[in-house]
């Protein structure tokens, strides 16, 4: 076997057909890094022919000691169980990244360590690639932990929905019944989704923008979206979904439902008082207390109504989510909801809408991203996982990130280097 370099077609092809494929080991994700200052470098592991293994290179000069970092984006593209293979890709790698002055190689392989379920309870007997993970560290990588918090460069845990050959129902079914709830009445308040535009991406922005100062969290600049769209959307990788509210819907639907509750009330009403139905009183008084209380909420929401559509207009903008879509599944990677308009939970029908997307689309899974593992109530992320959570689904626990060391003097260099350099940032700021 020998490692040979792959230009962008023969690796498009190797890589497409492998189950580990994300967004992650394409053409397209490798041009947009290019931006960011990364070179790639497509690679395969050839035997009679046949590319056995492979994976993208990303890499870059690190400034203070002019030495080179690689880093593999989710991962080589290789079976990490069949310790032969790994052995020779492994061997022949360290070979090829030597020669381009690299010392060391970064992956955090998309392959699960323990099968868990919706509580991120260890199935038992579930499946497991603990072979990999040892495979792995006999051959030398060095493990950064099986950390439970979001500390990686890519998120170690995930929540995700099985969706392929599922229906929509079957999807719905294994929802809480609070979340249905909440898209029922959701569609009743006329919020839909819409995939935006180009020229509408400043609208995306500003979503994020105010989500990540009441979140208290840095939104990168428009121009990191602007570059995304630029390298991800035309191929379909990448596409921003928003949710709007229309308050003429809203209004309409209010008022036909006060009238329901109003009809039946009155219909009661008069067929008790001329004899014309026989109910038990308490029940009688039940059922009328009911309608009264829903007249009542509802004329409230129309009244809310007036306000918002005096302060908003007719439509106004909730939230959005940015999708990047690739073989085997539709991920949410990140998104945000306009502070003044919170109340209407717009993220549940953005999330459901990609749901769909999916399963009508026969995508193996719909990946809410990054959760942590510790699900313990007192962790502060414990309601961005008990949402996710609520859509039904399972926990996915990756085998985290290794660092496959080529040069061991300049390797702890760069991390006395590395570390003094973030020292000193947080010492400026």
């Amino acid at each position: 076997m020998k490692l040979i370099e792959l230009n962008d077609k023969e690796f498009k092809k190797f890589a497409d057909k492998h189950e580990q494929i994300t967004f992650h080991q394409t053409i397209e994700w490798a041009n947009l890094k290019k931006h960011n200052g990364w070179k790639h470098y497509f690679v395969g592991l050839e035997e009679n022919k046949k590319i056995k293994a492979g994976a993208l290179l990303l890499a870059k000069q690190l400034p203070f000691i002019k030495k080179v970092m690689f880093y593999s984006p989710r991962g080589f593209l290789i079976d990490y169980n069949d310790k032969k293979l790994l052995t020779d890709f492994t061997n022949e790698i360290k070979k090829y990244v030597k020669e381009k002055k690299g010392i060391f190689i970064k992956i955090d392989p998309y392959v699960s360590y323990q099968e868990r379920d919706n509580n991120g309870d260890i199935v038992k007997d579930g499946k497991n690639n603990i072979s990999s993970h040892k495979n792995l560290i006999e051959l030398g990588y060095k493990h950064f932990g099986f950390n439970t918090m979001q500390d990686t460069l890519q998120p170690r845990w995930m929540h995700v929905i099985e969706t392929e050959n599922r229906t929509i129902d079957e999807v719905n079914s294994d929802m809480d019944s609070k979340t249905r709830q909440i898209l029922r009445k959701n569609e009743r308040c006329g919020i839909t989704t819409r995939e935006i535009t180009k020229d509408e991406l400043h609208i995306f922005k500003d979503i994020m923008q105010k989500t990540s100062d009441r979140r208290e969290f840095i939104d990168r600049p428009f121009s990191y979206y602007e570059s995304m769209w630029d390298n991800l959307h035309d191929s379909g990788i990448l596409k921003i979904l928003i949710g709007e509210i229309d308050f003429n819907i809203y209004e309409k639907n209010t008022k036909e439902e006060l009238d329901e509750h109003q009809k039946a009330l009155d219909d009661r009403i008069y067929k008790h008082d001329n004899n014309l139905l026989k109910m038990n009183e308490k029940k009688y008084k039940s059922s009328n207390k009911q309608d009264e209380e829903a007249i009542n909420r509802l004329k409230k929401d129309l009244d809310k109504i007036k306000e918002y559509k005096k302060q908003f207009g007719d439509k106004k903008v909730l939230g959005g989510i940015l999708f990047l879509i690739y073989e085997n599944e539709v991920l949410s990677l990140l998104g945000g909801t306009l502070d003044d308009v919170m109340q209407f939970k717009s993220a549940y029908t953005i999330h459901y809408a990609g749901v769909k997307y999916a399963v009508e689309n026969n995508y193996k899974r719909y990946n809410f991203y990054g959760i942590t593992g510790d699900f313990s109530t007192n962790n502060p992320l414990y309601g961005l996982y008990l949402f996710k959570k609520s859509f039904g689904g399972h926990v996915v626990e990756l085998l985290g990130e290794y660092d496959l060391i080529i040069n061991k003097f300049w390797y702890k260099t760069y991390k006395i280097a590395f570390s003094l350099y973030h020292k000193l940032k947080n010492i400026k700021k």
